[in-house]
């Protein structure tokens, strides 16, 4: 058994086989083949073989050709290794006697064969493992040549094991057979860990290199409520995490009794709770939940993976469907919050050493006047339908949001002009995610009717922390004094201001933090909508006095570690069941 730490994006807890993608994207599961069938599988083994012996033969003459014959060796090493009798035998032998299928076969022997080699202390012969990959890779090539577009097109459970999982990769994910998934890369306020949370799969990032370790078809634990994925699980380990899954059942169950009930503290203060969503099949979610709107509609995925720029029709259609399915409830749209380094279909600098810190969100909109202009005409459309209010992302000058406002205005001549419908009087509001928003939110506040504060890039440039950077990930904490500060004094502005103010980041959708948010003056957060629950159930066991007496507290300490310690010992009073 082996237990390897990850950052958890997504609770929960899976278990089951893994299917492991490597870098290049095969799919490795377990599979059996039938007794009749065996002949013909070693038949094509052994083509495969031969396939890949003839490759790696051109490759060797090329390569001599090119580079010399030092360079051509390396594939006359894979060669003599592709070659040897022992390792032909076992395969075959996998395939014959066991019944597995010669991909499994592949996998299974030439990663044991490579972890033998990694572990010797001849320097020499560990390198040798590298060589094994490869020829693994070519193997699978021949004997598959699936990709991971096969992801979307499973037909038995699995846990998905892979380095890394794009954003549009993780939203194809067949839920009914995805049970969870691990990467050895990313980061908790990545785009793919937001899509995990609106699938409601347990997942876990950042976890560092693994996958030689595990082959497809290992039994392994995703724990999305520790942090942690349990590899080859004993009895005893088998046995606590189903019962803690049926813990986890349970409580949903009874969550589920909320659905119908309003977020209301125990001393009757109204809570408005809104969803977060990226596509508008995810408004079901929201409604099953029982939400009370769309708090913030991120429009990035109709450019995600995209060839071509959207046009305006496809962005009218994906907001009128959700504007139409959550009926006369509020919508909140955000213009595009993506970085010149995602938008590869347009003239832009693709080669930004810092796209954190580049042309992106809203720069990015205004630099491309066309395409902001293309998205508003639709959200304005859209406006017509229900509810709609247009937000504007990552805003840090004065100057920048009334240039937005500006398109904005334009865009509503044109359209008035062409005698299409809209609502005038459409609300306009900024995010507020950068320190400089918050030092100036007074100026701002003049400018917009509601402010939206992003908790993910507010705490990612107020500490200085990259959210993705596993080696620094201990560091992006929500609970750090200072992020408090900031999200108190935009609060209190707009409290004061008389305007709306609501939370959208990943630390609304924690119920850890809904005392606390609740005791700075916040009475509006969005959430992911399976986190609606559990925020929910927390409104409604606390008074404000208490969730006051807290923020109190927390705000008179200096370290995160202290914020974390004084949060969990108030919330163990009123919902023990959500504290780890």
């Amino acid at each position: 058994m082996q237990i390897l730490p990850g950052i958890a994006v997504s609770p929960g807890v899976a278990i089951g086989e893994a299917l492991v993608i490597d870098n290049e994207g095969f799919r490795i599961p377990r599979r059996f083949v039938a007794r009749d069938a065996v002949d013909d599988e070693l038949e094509r083994l052994a083509a495969a073989i031969a396939a890949v012996e003839a490759q790696i033969g051109r490759d060797r003459d090329t390569i001599t050709t090119k580079l010399g014959s030092q360079y051509g060796a390396i594939f006359s090493a894979h060669l003599t290794l592709l070659g040897d009798p022992k390792l032909r035998e076992e395969l075959a032998q996998m395939v014959r006697e066991r019944h597995y299928s010669p991909e499994y076969a592949v996998t299974r022997t030439l990663r044991r064969y490579a972890k033998t080699f990694q572990s010797l202390d001849n320097a020499y012969l560990a390198e040798r493992a590298v060589d094994l990959f490869d020829i693994e890779k070519h193997l699978l090539r021949n004997l598959t040549g699936r990709r991971r577009g096969e992801l979307a097109h499973l037909v038995s459970p699995v846990i998905v094991l892979a380095h890394a999982l794009t954003p549009s990769e993780t939203a194809n994910l067949d839920r009914r057979y995805v049970l969870g998934f691990a990467t050895e890369v990313g980061g908790a306020g990545s785009h793919t860990a937001i899509v995990a949370q609106g699938l409601e799969i347990p997942a876990l990032v950042g976890i560092g290199p693994f996958l030689s370790d595990i082959a497809g078809g290992d039994v392994v634990i995703v724990d999305g409520d520790h942090g942690q994925i349990v590899v080859q699980p004993d009895q005893d380990t088998l046995d606590r995490y189903h019962h803690e899954r049926e813990q986890h059942q349970t409580l949903s169950m009874r969550l589920r009794e909320l659905r119908d009930l309003s977020a209301q503290t125990a001393d009757g203060q109204r809570i408005e709770l809104l969803g977060n969503i990226e596509f508008p099949h995810e408004v079901e979610q929201c409604k099953q939940h029982g939400s009370d709107g769309i708090g913030l509609y991120r429009t990035e995925f109709l450019y995600l993976g995209a060839e071509t720029e959207p046009t305006e029709e496809d962005h009218y259609r994906a907001y009128a469907s959700v504007v139409e399915q959550i009926g006369s409830r509020p919508v909140v749209i955000r213009t595009l919050d993506l970085g010149a380094d995602k938008m590869a279909h347009l003239p832009l600098p693709q080669d930004e050493t810092n796209p954190v810190l580049g042309l992106r969100s809203i720069r990015l909109s205004l630099r491309n006047v066309p395409l902001f202009r293309k998205q508003l005409r639709a959200v304005l459309r859209a406006s017509a339908v229900g509810d709609v209010r247009v937000m504007f992302p990552m805003i840090t000058t004065v100057t920048e949001l009334r240039q937005a406002k500006m398109v904005l205005s334009d865009v509503m001549e044109d359209l008035d002009e062409a005698g299409v419908p809209f609502n005038r009087d459409i609300p306009v509001g900024m995010m507020v995610e950068v320190p400089a928003a918050v030092i100036l939110i007074d100026r701002f506040l003049e400018e917009v009717e509601f402010i939206s504060i992003g908790t993910n890039d507010l705490i990612q440039y107020t500490l200085a922390v990259d959210r993705g950077n596993r080696d620094v990930a201990s560091l992006y904490n929500p609970g750090d004094p200072a992020v408090l500060r900031l999200i108190r004094m935009a609060i209190v502005a707009a409290i004061g201001a008389g305007k709306s103010v609501n939370v959208c980041g990943q630390m609304s959708s924690n119920p850890f933090y809904t005392m606390l948010l609740i005791g700075l003056g916040l009475r509006r957060m969005s959430a992911t909508p399976s986190a609606i629950p559990e925020v929910k159930k927390v409104c409604r066991s606390v008074t404000v006095q208490q969730c006051e007496q807290l923020a109190q507290r927390v705000m008179s300490l200096d370290s995160a570690r202290d914020v974390t310690t004084c949060v969990r010992e108030e919330l163990k009073k009123v919902v023990p069941e959500f504290v780890v």
